[in-house]
């Protein structure tokens, strides 16, 4: 069965009514038979039939045991840390989504969870960074925002040889292009918010895990913690996978003819995109994923802030907003939105620099999108003296 195919039919039509669209079972609670005698669900914290259906269907497209739906994609990080213990070692990509960092530096270290960031492209770098202590292996591939891309079968051999799980954040590729458990993967996240909702309605995140074990480990975490996501935005995202296949390709071929523009403007210093036979990282691309995603970062040739604010505040069809993978195309600098959290020596170590911009290319027209970028540029000559 090819993807396409699999993702439409891996929804199940409800067996009470016949139902082709997954029924919203908007309830907190379950009448029983008997004290403990019910019909598989209870309490909605524990299990709702709703978020069941998208919870097996994660499972499915990641060739996953178990999945599990949670209130944002940091919940599902925020899961996936709970694993560990006061002692314990996380090994993290150093270009890495500015909440995840605040995560991991402001809430998990004061309870006694290091984190050592490191350049994950470079398989050495990654083991060199192992220790003992080191239960974790964190990566983004593409990362948030430089694109950077992970040999994930590489880094899973690492972990496997040091008895550490590798959690793959799956959200700019998607299930429709990558697959990190087939990869050698311990656990797939995704901010469910991205491609797999695909149209900026909703905020949910997704963990996926190889096996039962840890599944039953996730499930703890999620009932024990209660951040669940709710039938109705289940729903959501259930319907937005339905057309995922068609938006990843689009997106992507959007993308990379927005890539291959910027690559000829003079005021663009560098343009990350792993479709560029020019990306350091192309080749691993090329074998991971189907499909080289629909994000595109850039940075200028003189790195201003100033000049930056001023590209990402005049163009019509890309929205200043945050997040990213909706139908409509989105643009932000990082250093004042998704990675403000980020110190700036940090941020310049990773190449996030004052003036990088990133976009997030929607499905309009891409003729359209790269006049609007255009003309944005020719704004800033208009306005600043080179």
């Amino acid at each position: 069965m090819k993807d396409s195919t699999k993702i439409l039919h891996s929804i199940p039509v409800d067996k009470l009514t016949g139902a082709i669209s997954t029924p919203i079972y908007q309830t907190s609670t379950f009448v029983q038979k008997a004290p403990g005698v019910h019909k598989g669900f209870d309490y909605s914290r524990s299990n709702n039939p709703t978020r069941k259906v998208l919870e097996d269907l994660i499972a499915t497209l990641e060739n996953g045991t178990n999945g599990y739906a949670f209130a944002s994609g940091l919940a599902a990080i925020d899961a996936v840390v709970k694993l560990l213990k006061s002692g314990d070692e996380i090994v993290a990509v150093d270009d890495i989504y500015g909440g995840a960092f605040r995560l991991f530096t402001h809430i998990y270290q004061k309870f006694g969870i290091t984190v050592k960031y490191v350049d994950a492209t470079d398989i050495v770098n990654v083991e060199n960074a192992v220790s003992s202590k080191t239960k974790l292996i964190w990566i983004e591939s593409p990362t948030n925002p430089t694109l950077k891309i992970s040999d994930i079968g590489e880094i899973a051999k690492i972990a496997k040889a040091n008895h550490a799980l590798l959690c793959v954040d799956n959200t700019f590729a998607s299930p429709a292009s990558q697959k990190p458990l087939d990869l050698g993967a311990d656990i797939v996240i995704h901010s469910a918010t991205k491609y797999l909702s695909g149209h900026s309605d909703l905020i949910a995140g997704l963990v996926v895990t190889n096996s039962e074990e840890l599944g039953v480990q996730i499930k703890f975490i999620q009932n024990a913690s209660g951040a669940i996501l709710s039938p109705f935005d289940s729903w959501l995202v259930i319907r937005g996978i339905e057309t995922l296949s068609l938006r990843v390709k689009q997106h992507a071929e959007n993308a990379q003819k927005i890539a291959e523009f910027l690559l000829t403007q003079e005021i663009v210093k560098n343009v990350y995109y792993p479709g560029l036979p020019q990306h350091k990282n192309h080749e691993v691309a090329k074998r991971q994923q189907k499909y080289f995603g629909g994000v595109v970062t850039f940075d200028l040739k003189i790195d201003n802030k100033e000049h930056a604010t001023h590209i990402v505040s005049n163009t019509k069809y890309f929205k200043l907003a945050e997040s990213l993978g909706g139908v409509k195309s989105l643009i932000c600098l990082p250093c004042e939105m998704t990675h403000k959290s980020i110190p700036q020596e940090i941020r310049y170590k990773s190449n996030v620099t004052d003036s990088l911009i990133r976009l997030s290319v929607g499905l309009e027209d891409v003729e359209d999108l790269i006049e609007d970028l255009e003309q944005a540029f020719n704004s800033l000559s208009n306005k600043f003296t080179f």
